[in-house]
């Protein structure tokens, strides 16, 4: 519990410290914003600065703080590590920089974004790989919770397959209606629900406080089942971390802030938020599989993330504390699908240059968004292994994600002036997890771990030398004409 308490205090310090020295780099100003200046009452809306908290806190969370966390505990006190470092030095400036940068580019999307910054080649990729990603969130976190709602309606999968078209036409109307109608008014309500419940659990964790592995006791790998820690660490534990699905979201709510100034409690805030729920979980976890929480409980150290979450909430919790998990479990999914759809649909119609005020152009979008999406759905519910397939893919690209939207805001910061080691060093560090898994995970490439990391090395130092090499003629291009 010491290493649990000293990194609940790690974040909230480098909320108030590095958070203000993020902010003072990129220098918010009082021009107006999007949301000011292309008011459409549809994407381009105002809204109070706790409501766009509570939107963006839920939208960048899901289940990443629950579940990555809970898996990612497995692997021992190296967990903590992760959590705060990347929370605080790479995930929420990675996600105040990505909502900025929308902010200055009239609410540009991801792909737009790193096409301006990395080059239109980049942006085509980009745009691919952002959509498809989103859409595997959408197909993802419709099956998840319809499998949750369809259990306690009965065991019918009749009942399973009725919550995924409720929570289908849900995901529809969410996409297609202002932002402030259905999104602005509910979120709000689940973020609380989340966040009430993590406060619960730490109010119970301080009450207990339980004998639990520390950092003193070393960072060896507790779970060598799950992989290694460098890279597989990294990957479990992303959205709690540092997530490319978050540079997604940012935009959404970086189209209905009023002024610039609230980005360091919206983005960098929103982030840290997350990272102390998955604190609390990571620690909950910690607890239940090597405290003796499992022990307790009357049921076994190896249960699965969901059960972990039910079985702890009720006990610790009672009734409500349950009723509070199986909200928080459902309705997470539920809305970062519902915005994922949503982030799909705007970053086509950008790319298109199809205006979306119109009802009938949205329409016009998500047709085929909706219909790739249901494809990969089926293939969820037809293909017993069609969820792990799905989401270890989804855990790769979302990091690789965030490696191209932390190699853009270097860019943009070199191009300022400004100190552009604040993402410099994390794209670095995560170019390096994402080459390391791709070429040692077996999903993907299967070579020897020892091999894989070598071969991210050198994709390292390349990166790196290309970086240089491309400022370092920047450098004598301005020279020479005076800039």
């Amino acid at each position: 519990m010491v290493t649990f308490t000293l990194s609940l205090l790690a974040l909230i310090v480098g909320y108030f410290i590095y958070g203000k020295v993020v902010e003072r780099i990129f220098s918010p100003d009082d021009r107006p914003t999007p949301a000011v200046s292309m008011a459409d009452g549809v994407d381009y809306v105002v809204l109070p600065g706790w409501k766009i908290f509570m939107i963006q806190f839920l939208n960048i969370a899901g289940t990443g703080p629950i579940f990555g966390a809970i898996m990612g505990a497995k692997f021992g006190p190296s967990a903590y590590l992760w959590i705060v470092l990347g929370c605080i030095f790479a995930g929420a400036v990675h996600d105040y920089l990505s909502g900025m940068l929308s902010v200055r580019h009239s609410g540009a999307g991801l792909p737009e974004i790193v096409g301006v910054y990395l080059g239109k080649r980049t942006k085509k990729v980009m745009l691919v790989f952002s959509v498809f990603l989103l859409l595997m969130v959408g197909a993802v976190f419709v099956y998840s919770p319809a499998l949750i709602l369809g259990h306690l309606c009965g065991d019918s999968l009749t009942w399973v397959y009725a919550w995924c078209v409720i929570i289908f036409v849900y995901y529809f109307l969410a996409t297609m209606l202002p932002i402030d109608k259905i999104i602005g008014k509910i979120y709000p309500f689940f973020a609380i629900a989340m966040l009430f419940m993590a406060v619960a659990l730490m109010w119970m964790l301080f009450v207990k406080w339980p004998s639990l592995p520390e950092l003193t006791d070393g960072l060896d790998n507790l779970s060598p089942s799950s992989g290694t820690i460098f890279p597989c660490l990294f990957i479990t534990i992303a959205c709690d971390a540092i997530s490319g699905f978050h540079a997604t979201q940012s935009p959404l709510m970086a189209r209905c802030v009023k002024s610039e100034k609230q980005g360091r409690p919206l983005f960098y805030g929103a982030m840290i938020t997350e990272g102390v729920v998955a604190l609390i979980w990571a620690t909950v976890s910690s607890y239940f599989f090597y405290g003796g929480a499992a022990a307790e409980l009357g049921v076994p150290a190896t249960l699965q993330a969901p059960e972990v979450v039910t079985t702890v909430s009720s006990d610790w919790l009672g009734v409500f504390g349950g009723a509070l998990a199986i909200l928080g479990v459902v309705a997470a999914p539920i809305t970062s699908g519902d915005t994922a759809l949503r982030s799909a649909r705007l970053i086509i119609a950008e790319f298109l240059h199809l205006e979306q005020h119109s009802i009938r152009r949205r329409i016009y979008i998500c047709i085929p968004v909706f219909a790739f999406t249901l494809g990969l759905l089926w293939f969820n519910i037809a293909d017993e292994n069609g969820f792990n397939v799905i989401w270890n893919y989804f855990g790769w690209a979302n990091q690789t994600l965030a490696v191209f939207t932390l190699w853009a805001a270097t860019v943009y910061l070199v191009r300022r002036g400004k100190l552009y080691w604040i993402t410099f060093v994390p794209a670095v560090f995560m170019t390096a997890v994402c080459t390391a898994f791709l070429l040692t995970s077996d999903t993907a490439v299967g070579l020897p771990v020892t091999v894989g990391n070598v071969a991210a090395a050198i994709t390292v130092v390349l990166s790196v030398s290309l970086f240089f090499a491309w400022k370092s003629k920047r450098n004598r291009i301005c020279n020479d004409n005076g800039i």
